[in-house]
């Protein structure tokens, strides 16, 4: 007998939801894929900590790089300290730091597994910077720090760089000032302000036509200091064409959660690869489609991820700032961790008739790995805001 439920309805309704069999995905990659495959992976919270949660971050390590493991096993890279593990909604530069500083220790003990590490201006309030120079000073200390711990850099957009910019002019400057410095090859992060408001403009623009311009002139003009650039725009004709005119070797990382997987499949003119926010959440379908790519088998790569991207597309729904409480719910449902509780009292930002279409999402892209399990904590969950049925 299949597991089921009762699950709310747009029109305020129960309605019984009767589980599929789970798809059955390995527990491990087999062989390096063809495609360079960052997660960026969330954090888990600590409930029991005598914290008080909107205003304090506290985490639960153990089970926060237990599930970095999960991902490394899985074949994918962990993009760490990202807008995924909530940087700038809940989670602080210090905290951030310890996060890098344990996720690099533990890859050290797992062969092949792969971690860049977001470095930004976090530390530094936007109405406190008050010049580029700020912006610059508040780069250096971030960059320098996790070049010290041995990091990748992921370079992440600024807000107060935004605050305090005046002209395109300001972009390039800082960006050539950190990019002239760096160690090793950077990915360079632009986040669309459908991710963070306080991003609008970016690059000095509100055109995207324009603002992809100077992008391209600051990756393309340092390209020995750009492994690749990260676009989280939700356009997959804009990302495309990024892609096609990126200097040789520099690599274009999809951040698009809506279209990731004809951009990863790619066409006759290149491939992306991935940085996603999404990959958290559909893990092991994303390592098993991948796994299929290098095999040559197009067909099984559409067929795995197809049922993946309403989900994705559902947990990104605007406002896309608050799709963490969809990854961490997938993550509670599959028993990754034991609760439900996020950094900053995230997990109320999502309405229980969302959360139901998720589980229903999940359950079709064969993504709830134990039907009973994912049952008892949705039915947890409801009931906890009054539902039971």
């Amino acid at each position: 007998m299949r597991a089921s439920l009762k699950l709310p309805t747009n029109d305020r309704k129960l309605e019984l939801f009767e589980l599929s069999e789970p798809r059955d995905f390995p527990k491990r990659a087999t062989a390096p894929f063809n495609r360079i495959a960052y997660s960026a992976a969330h954090v888990v919270a600590d409930p029991r900590a005598a914290v008080d949660p909107w205003l304090d971050c506290a985490i639960d390590w153990d089970a926060t790089i237990a599930y970095r493991r999960h991902l490394w096993q899985l074949g994918l890279g962990v993009a760490e300290a990202m807008d995924t593990a909530q940087r700038g909604m809940g989670l602080d530069w210090p905290t951030s730091l310890e996060l890098i500083r344990r996720s690099l220790d533990a890859a050290r003990d797992t062969p092949g597994a792969l971690v860049a590490s977001g470095a930004g201006t976090d530390h530094l309030a936007p109405e406190d910077a008050k010049s580029v120079d700020d912006v610059i000073r508040a780069y250096e200390e971030q960059v320098g720090t996790i070049e010290r711990l041995g990091g990748r850099i992921i370079l992440m957009a600024s807000r107060a760089l935004a605050r305090v910019a005046r002209s395109t002019g300001d972009y390039e400057r800082v960006y050539d000032r950190i990019l002239s410095q760096v160690r090793a090859p950077v990915i360079i992060h632009w986040l669309g302000d459908m991710f963070d408001p306080a991003l609008a403009g970016y690059w000095g623009s509100a055109d995207p036509a324009a603002a992809m311009e100077v992008a391209l002139g600051v990756i393309n003009g340092h390209a020995a200091k750009v492994d690749g650039v990260k676009i989280s725009l939700l356009d997959a004709g804009k990302e495309v064409a990024m892609r096609r005119r990126l200097a040789p070797g520099v690599r274009m990382y999809t951040g698009d959660d809506f279209n990731y997987a004809e951009l990863i499949a790619g066409d006759a003119h290149g491939h992306s690869d991935a940085l996603l926010g999404i990959f958290d959440a559909i893990a092991p379908a994303a390592s098993a489609a991948l796994a299929a790519l290098v095999a040559g088998d197009r067909a099984r790569f559409d067929a795995i991820l197809a049922p993946t991207v309403p989900l994705s597309r559902h947990i990104f729904q605007a406002p896309t700032r608050f799709y963490k409480t969809g990854v961490v719910f997938m993550a509670y449902l599959n028993g990754q961790q034991s609760h439900f509780t996020m950094v900053g009292g995230q997990q109320s930002a999502r309405s229980l008739v969302h959360l139901s279409e998720l589980f229903r999402l999940a359950d079709r892209a064969g993504l709830l790995a134990d039907p009973p399990r994912a049952v008892a904590r949705m039915k947890t969950v409801l009931a906890l805001q009054g539902v039971e049925g």
